[in-house]
């Protein structure tokens, strides 16, 4: 993540790349071979710190560093861009939050699947009421390369796919339906053995429809990234690249059901619509602007401007992940209605 916040930064008019620090000498290595010409700037974090041209820090390390970090160059005065997930713990983030206050610094948490294109037009979709009242979203992303890196698969380091990605799908709830949910049921899978989740299933009770998040590592076929379920029309978002279709039923009283054969019985009650009583449309496509984090992130240092990432969402999605745990470890359902606001 580092390497994809210096490319990224490379280009950027509004910002410059002041140096890298990292534990890991190696790094220091493949930013050279990036073409990084700051790269040997600092070799600690007191040589950041001393440094007057360095107004902020992005902070990409493994997630049980990042409190130690946000506090360390908040109380230097520094900015600062975190990766999520932002903390271990909702009662860690409201002490760095508070850390970020007490001296005056913007706090910015890289929930950056905000701007994802599948997202924003699914998020669209749901807004703008073409297809009905939304009774169900399927959110899902599966793969099959297990999960990555070394540290990911150790508990004490914030590892786990629901602190991977689980963090920025429920963000991406989080914002489309305006809160928390009422409840959340959840569970886990540890299929490849280690002491952290390896995928999770967890479903969103909100007061008028429902979420479900489905994560992945040891899936080899390709699902779909999204399914939306309408009263009156079904969406499909196959992949990133927001491939898919709007599928509405066409209502009439005089179309008749054409039962199919299932199995060793018979159906008229799910069989597929004929083609003659749907209308199936394109996806509305919904693009960002570029590198709208960074550019949201240098208007509220420089101009004071407001992050659209604000704490209290941010705590609620820690707070969420929370409640899907305990989920996890109780099997039972647990109610969030104390966190609406």
């Amino acid at each position: 993540m580092g390497d994809f916040h210096a490319r990224s930064i490379a280009e950027l008019r509004n910002f410059e790349l002041s140096g890298i620090y990292d534990t890991d000498e190696s790094r220091y290595d493949v930013a050279r071979r990036h073409g990084i010409a700051t790269c040997d700037a600092f070799r600690s974090k007191e040589d950041i710190v001393s440094d007057p041209n360095t107004d902020a820090v992005i902070i990409a390390t493994p997630n049980d560093w990042h409190c130690e970090y946000v506090k360390y160059f908040a109380a230097a005065g520094k900015h600062v861009i975190c990766e999520k997930p932002v903390a271990m713990s909702s009662a860690e983030f409201a002490d760095m939050a508070e850390c970020a206050n007490k001296h005056g610094i913007v706090f910015a948490v890289h929930q950056n699947r905000r701007w994802d294109d599948d997202f924003l037009t699914v998020k669209k979709l749901y807004d703008s009421g073409d297809i009905g009242k939304i009774l169900r979203i399927e959110s899902r992303v599966q793969g099959g390369n297990g999960i990555p890196g070394d540290w990911r698969k150790f508990k004490e380091k914030g590892g786990g796919m629901m602190l991977d990605w689980g963090v920025h799908l429920i963000d991406q709830a989080v914002v489309m339906f305006g809160g928390a949910p009422d409840s959340v049921y959840c569970s886990y899978s540890f299929a490849q053995g280690f002491d952290v989740d390896d995928g999770f299933k967890l479903i969103l009770e909100y007061p008028d429809t429902v979420m479900e998040i489905v994560v992945d590592t040891d899936c080899y076929i390709k699902t779909p990234r999204w399914i939306v379920y309408g009263e009156n029309g079904t969406a499909i978002v196959e992949d990133w690249d927001v491939s898919g279709k709007v599928v509405k039923p066409i209502f009439s009283p005089e179309r008749k059901i054409a039962g199919i054969k299932a199995g060793n019985g018979f159906t008229k009650t799910m069989a597929y619509r004929t083609a003659d009583s749907l209308n199936i449309e394109d996806l509305n496509r919904i693009r960002p602007a570029p590198h709208a984090f960074y550019n949201e992130f240098y208007n509220a240092v420089v101009d004071g401007a407001s992050l659209s990432i604000r704490h209290d969402q941010v705590m609620t999605v820690m707070k969420i992940m929370e409640a899907a745990e305990q989920s996890a470890l109780s099997h039972k359902s647990v109610d969030l209605r104390q966190l609406k606001v």
